[in-house]
């Protein structure tokens, strides 16, 4: 084009004019903001605002600290219920915060602001999976699984949850000593 002849012998134009060069400009298309006020406002019911922001297991995870500590507080927790009940109003509060200055963080991401430090525990959210949350729902699906088809009792839960704890526990500690 552009008053150039091409040689129309050659196999890549075959007959054809070569492609025009573009001149359009590369558009980058922004990423879509998450809104501080309404991450906050979701965190109202623990979890939410971070699941909204898209940090999917650390919004789960409130959610299943704060039903936890519900239930224990429910079900009695004799002398560990003023210390429940000051825990639970703290991580409620805490969850608040955290989801705002998540959609902070987030946002200046996007914008490009790379500068900054972003704290490990922060980083942008991936697609990634987690062993120990698959492990739980598998275990969690079986069971009723077994309930719901083979008529086997779940009662025994009441006296052995707690050994869920423990067992998470434990593979949290050796986790961490491995990173190290």
């Amino acid at each position: 084009m552009n008053g150039e002849q091409h040689d129309t012998n050659r196999p890549e134009y075959a007959g054809a004019p070569p492609p025009r060069e573009s001149y359009g400009v590369p558009v980058n298309r922004p990423v879509a903001r998450k809104s501080p006020a309404l991450a906050t406002t979701l965190s109202l019911f623990p979890g939410l605002g971070q699941i909204y922001v898209g940090y999917y297991q650390q919004g789960f995870i409130h959610a299943a600290i704060v039903a936890t500590t519900i239930t224990i507080l429910a079900g009695g927790a004799g002398i560990f219920t003023p210390l429940l009940g000051v825990s639970l109003a703290f991580f409620w509060l805490f969850n608040l915060i955290d989801a705002n200055r998540r959609a902070l963080h987030f946002n200046r991401i996007a914008d490009g602001f790379g500068g900054e430090e972003v704290p490990d525990d922060i980083a942008l959210p991936g697609a990634r999976g987690s062993v120990l949350g698959g492990t739980i729902l598998a275990a969690m699906g079986l069971l009723i699984f077994l309930d719901l088809n083979f008529g086997i009792s779940l009662e025994w839960l009441e006296d052995w949850w707690p050994l869920a704890l423990v067992g998470m526990g434990v593979w949290m500690i050796l986790k961490a000593r491995r990173k190290d």
